[in-house]
């Protein structure tokens, strides 16, 4: 829960516009609540500043160390809450599914999902893993949606 990547895009009937990406980090010194409130703040931040009519979030993987899978149970209902405050609707895709849409397998690695989202979106730049994976959200949820004009983060 250090860090979470997001995506913005907007899709204009069946274009899809790069419009930013970034990591939102905490601060790994303090305490879990202000770690969450920087999360939250972070979120909201680039919530306001790109204004989407909807959002989209990966949906929780669980895995072997519980402590981890729980904090990013924290971190994820901060990053549904964030939206929801705001009366944003928020589609939830499992990590297969995302990969499935945006590479055509379900099982793809990082760098064939980061090569997709290049393909994809030409003028998209991202400096991490994270935001990439959020831009590939982006794109999965405009695939799900259908031809309507809206942005995504």
């Amino acid at each position: 829960m250090r860090r979470t990547g997001w995506g913005a895009i907007d899709v204009i009937s069946n274009r899809l516009i790069f419009v930013g990406s970034g990591l939102i980090t905490s601060n790994s010194k303090k305490d879990l609540a202000e770690r969450l409130l920087e999360l939250h703040e972070g979120i909201m931040s680039v919530l306001e500043r790109y204004d989407p009519s909807e959002v989209a979030v990966e949906q929780t993987f669980v895995n072997k160390d519980a402590a981890a899978t729980l904090k990013l149970g924290q971190a994820r209902a901060i990053a549904l809450l964030a939206p929801a405050q705001m009366g944003l609707e928020v589609a939830e895709y499992a990590p297969n599914a995302v990969k499935k849409t945006v590479v055509g397998v379900g099982h793809a690695d990082k760098n064939q999902v980061q090569t997709m989202v290049k393909m994809l979106l030409p003028k998209a730049t991202f400096d991490s893993e994270d935001a990439a994976d959020a831009l590939a959200i982006a794109i999965c949820h405009a695939h799900q949606r259908g031809q309507k004009a809206y942005k995504i983060a």
